[in-house]
């Protein structure tokens, strides 16, 4: 009886909400059918047909219903169908068969869709402002931003400032002084931007296919590059594409398919590729990209094997750090470390104003770097510039004067690590015959033998914080280079030293470890939204108990690693070592392209941002892109640049501020767990859809969506739910409905967790370890079979215990010349002293740039174009900047913001010259993720004048048994530009992929 009362209600509440919102009713004449809900033995049930905008309904079982909606029971139909709708439930009964869905793809979603949409009718969201404007809420990589629309345009953007109604800031008492962070949240260059962007005449509007291409006839796959574009509709778009996954899987078998995306997309839990885009390819089958881990590559293939800490992919805990930092360290040491440059990752300037703090607590700064950077401009303090990819040795000879003065923590040493006699006796040169001293680090780093042993002298004996990479405790830097694994495993050998977790003695510079409360739920964007996704993604930490979803599996099995995608497609090989969080041995697993069973990738599908501006060695890419070994290529995209401009159909996809959306100011989540601790607020924020989506663009969840109705795909995709619902699903998985209700927070659109009180904050991080007790801080790994005694009892390590000699290192391969198991020091086999360096002289170092995102928010006729230390502009074209040192600059030629080109034998770019003292001599400085690749002639076989400095960056391996990116090892020639367009030839074959043996440099 219940059930039918239900679907009775049903038939009246459609009629209603058409009555009364316009919407809806418009909706409802979009569809002409018959939809029939049921129990499976036709007991009960009750038809509706959708007639041109009218609902008629009828009591039973209808002759030809279009689709059916039917369950087990009766019972089962009813409590499905009662409000609050029970996800678990529904799921449970998906999986189990009791609850059916029949009919044609098309009509099925509609159907279910407009069943959910009603609960959303007659909700307001967003603020009405006395200008007229609406003022609403979104949320980007740089940071989350009030959007202020006027007449379904975007005016204006601005970071949000809190009131009275939101929760109080956190306040730190150190050194007799109090510190309390701004009421409000910050912006990155690259977001306060995208205005401009949103808005930009590269926006792809429609859909496009290559003007040569012809799915049932000529390919022209050697024209990708060069010919042009045509509108198409979606329907022409999306038959194509989803024709092309089916001809290819049946044509060539499982794997053929290969789907990959850029490392970061627009924001949100919903939206980013690893919750729509891994729901769909997994959907669909594919070979996965293994992604190399390339921000943390020297901690994860190195450092980690010294304490542990693989789910965090090398980087240590960060509980607590900065309120242990003011009240106790004396020093902190940035070694290549800028924050104020790249962020902290998703932090925008969180970081900045507690920086600043450093000055007030006459805390000493000391920052190693090749270049003076942003943040040491800011906050000042002493500047040591030793030749890049040199740090190693620099660190050797710090140990080696804290051991010779006896300047360690000695108890910590003999009670909590093991292996350091052997450290020590390499260090010393009993093993070699060479003290790794400040007079033998000279040669190497150019860095004279007084001011290493002063900084030595003066670390060892204050508490000092180390600043290591962009987040402090190992992220970025000098990792991404051939002497990265050294750079981080040395580093990490010095806080073994120091007795990382004393008082005042850690890792971090302010932009890890603030006071607020990390024990309220929300997921992060790495946690999978809507994926699915049990094995790529965080789901199974937390969300999938809380939000229950059907699962998705891949049943590829074959990989790519991605710095070898050309290889993979051009010679039909590739291999490569992956990254695993679960447990440190898990990047000992080699694994080949082809895989048994598999096909060679036949087509690619690609999402987000380009490879040519972010990946090594990337003309590469422009040739694969131009050969028929690749049958069909598909490009998801916003704009029209980089990889977009190879595709033969392209996809436009809308931005943030287009749809709908829910996600945490750097709430990562998953492997980076507890990224709200950057910040000085935890801001949890409902992306609101701002505008429509302008032109024909559409979200990635509707593009995907639309494929998967032509695949029979659609039920199993969306569960038959709109991104809102999703949103809303999302919402009621988290904490928030306990401090906000759903309508108070689609109008506001973001919530303040309060932060913790001076009683209840968090363990400081590894304070545990240092005094030797059982962990203690809110993370949930090491996994348990990771310890090797007692469950939170130690490292996650073979010992519990930190490894100078690394036992895991010695199991995997203890000859190996590049990973021993005590770290030794390796020269950069692309440096000075090895082949090429008389020709091209310049080490170029490429970190991320301050005012772009990878490649979001540059070129696009962007606001950033305008600022000079991004882009120059020279007679009427915005070039890509170079950093050069005005003595080199002389010796050349060359005077401020000439035009010139900087080259080597795989490429060459044309950038303006910034001449300046900030670099050493022998070192040029170009930020990378350029998103223009404009080639003068030929793609792939010409000089670019896009900025694409990746063209000119190695692809070989950080280390032969790792796959690491090497991009800040890099010889290059910089001469006035000469006007020809090609590319100089090189002398010999290029290297190849991981092959070559490592430069092997006795100590002397």
């Amino acid at each position: 009886m219940k059930f039918s009362i239900l679907l009775f209600g049903l038939a009246q509440a459609l009629r209603f909400q058409a009555a009364r919102y316009p919407e809806f009713a418009k909706r409802l004449r979009e569809k002409n059918f018959t939809a029939q809900m049921k129990v499976a033995d036709n007991s009960a049930g009750r038809w509706f047909t959708f007639r041109d905008g009218k609902v008629l309904s009828g009591k039973g079982v209808h002759a030809r219903p279009e689709v059916v909606l039917s369950f087990s029971t009766a019972e089962l139909g009813a409590s499905l169908l009662s409000p609050p709708i029970d996800q678990l439930a529904q799921i449970e009964a998906i999986k189990n068969f009791q609850m059916m869905l029949e009919g044609p793809d098309e009509l099925t979603l509609w159907f279910t869709q407009t069943l959910m949409i009603m609960q959303h009718q007659g909700l307001e969201f967003g603020t009405k402002m006395p200008d007229g404007t609406t003022r609403f809420v979104s949320h980007t990589n740089g940071g989350p931003m009030f959007v202020y629309v006027k007449g379904g345009k975007v005016i204006r953007l601005t970071p949000i400032e809190f009131t009275d109604e939101d929760a109080p800031s956190w306040t730190i008492k150190a050194k007799g002084k109090t510190f309390t962070p701004p009421r409000k949240t910050t912006l990155a260059p690259h977001s306060t931007c995208h205005k401009s962007t949103l808005y930009s005449p590269d926006r792809l509007l429609y859909p496009m296919k290559r003007v040569d291409f012809d799915p049932n006839g000529e390919r022209n796959c050697e024209n990708r590059g060069i010919s042009g574009y045509e509108r198409i509709s979606w329907d022409e778009a999306l038959d194509i594409v989803a024709g092309e996954i089916k001809r290819v899987k049946r044509e060539h078998g499982q794997g053929a398919i290969m789907g990959t995306h850029g490392s970061h997309h627009t924001w949100g839990n919903l939206g980013y590729y690893i919750s729509s885009a891994f729901k769909f390819f997994n959907t669909i089958g594919y070979t996965k990209v293994a992604h190399n881990p390339d921000s943390w590559e020297g901690w994860y293939w190195g450092a980690m094997h010294h304490f542990g800490y693989s789910m965090r992919l090398g980087q240590t805990e960060t509980y607590n750090c900065v309120e242990d930092l003011m009240q106790e360290a004396e020093m902190v040491v940035f070694w290549s470390a800028d924050p104020e440059t790249t962020s902290g990752s998703y932090a925008a300037f969180e970081g900045t104003s507690r920086r600043q703090w450093l000055k007030d607590l006459d805390i000493e700064v000391v920052h190693i770097d090749p270049y003076y950077n942003n943040t040491a401009t800011l906050i000042g303090g002493k500047w040591l510039a030793p030749k890049p990819g040199t740090d190693p040795a620099m660190a050797f000879a710090i140990a080696h004067v804290w051991l010779t003065e006896g300047l360690y923590d000695k108890k910590f040493v003999a009670e909590r690590t093991v292996g350091f006699d052997k450290w020590a006796d390499y260090i010393l040169g009993k093993e070699d015959g060479t003290p790794k001293s400040p007079e033998w680090q000279e040669a190497e780093t150019g860095i004279s033998a007084r001011e290493v042993r002063a900084l030595a002298r003066q670390w060892g004996k204050k508490k000092t914080y180390l600043g290591a990479g962009g987040w402090g405790n190992g992220h970025g830097g000098a990792c991404r280079s051939a002497t990265g694994i050294q750079w981080a495993r040395t580093l990490a050998c010095l806080m073994g030293m120091q007795g990382m977790g004393r008082p005042g003695v850690n890792y971090g510079h302010m932009q890890w470890g603030t006071p607020i409360d990390i024990r309220f739920f929300f997921p992060g964007y790495a946690d999978g939204g809507l994926s699915g996704d049990l094995e790529g993604t965080g789901l199974a930490i937390s969300l999938y108990q809380r939000m229950p979803q059907l699962p998705t599996y891949n049943t590829a099995t074959q990989k790519v690693p991605r710095l070898q995608i050309p290889e993979a497609i051009l010679e039909g090989k590739a291999e490569g070592y992956p990254w695993d969080g679960k447990t440190l041995e898990g990047q000992f697993r080699k694994f080949s392209y082809p895989a048994a069973g598999h096909s060679p990738v036949k087509m690619m599908y690609k999402i987000g941002g380009a490879s040519l501006g972010t990946m090594n060695d990337s003309n590469r890419y422009v040739k694969a892109y131009r050969t028929d070994k690749l049958e069909f290529v598909v490009n998801q995209s916003i704009w029209f640049e980089g990889e977009a401009k190879f595709a033969d159909i392209i996809l436009p996809a809308c931005t943030q501020f287009e749809r709908w959306d829910i996600s945490e100011f750097g709430g990562t989540g998953g492997y980076a767990l507890h990224g709200q601790t950057q910040m000085n607020h935890r801001v949890i924020l409902l992306q609101h859809k701002c505008i429509e989506p302008l032109g024909e663009s559409k979200s990635d969840f509707q593009i995907f969506l639309d494929l998967s109705c032509r695949l029979g795909l659609s039920a199993y995709f969306s569960e038959g739910q709109t991104e809102l619902d999703w949103v809303k699903r999302m919402f009621d998985s988290s904490d928030l409905p306990k401090h906000i209700s759903w309508k108070q927070f689609l109008k506001r659109g973001y919530f303040v967790v309060p932060a913790l009180d001076e009683k209840h904050r968090d363990p400081v991080a590894l304070r545990w370890f240092y005094e030797g007790r059982k962990k203690d801080v809110p993370e949930p790994h090491p996994l348990p079979a990771d310890y090797s005694q007692e469950f939170l009892n130690g490292l996650q390590t073979q010992t519990g215990k930190f490894e100078f000699e690394c036992n895991s290192l010695k199991r995997f391969d203890a000859n190996d010349p590049e990973r021993p198991p005590v770290v030794k020091y390796l020269r950069s086999w692309e440096g000075p002293g090895t082949e090429n360096y008389d020709r091209f002289p310049l080490q170029l170092i490429s970190p991320h740039s301050r005012f772009s995102y990878h490649t979001m928010s540059d070129g696009k006729q962007s606001a950033v174009n305008d600022i000079k230390e991004h882009r120059v502009l020279i007679d009427g074209y915005y070039y890509w900047v170079l950093r050069i040192n005005e003595e080199d600059a002389k010796a050349r030629g060359i005077k401020h913001h000439d035009l010139i080109k900087v080259f080597n034998d795989r490429g060459g770019v044309l950038c303006a010259a910034h001449v300046t003292n900030r670099l050493p001599q022998g070192a040029v400085h170009a930020y990378e993720s350029s998103a223009v690749y404009d080639p003068i002639g030929e793609p792939g076989y010409s000089v670019d004048r896009g900025g694409c400095i990746n063209q000119l960056t190695p692809k070989r391996s950080i280390a032969k048994k790792v796959t690491g990116t090497a991009a800040n090892s890099c010889l290059v020639q910089v001469e006035l530009w000469d006007g020809k367009a090609e590319l100089i030839q090189a002398a010999a074959p290029a290297e190849p992929v991981s092959k070559s043996a490592p430069v092997l440099v006795p100590a002397q």
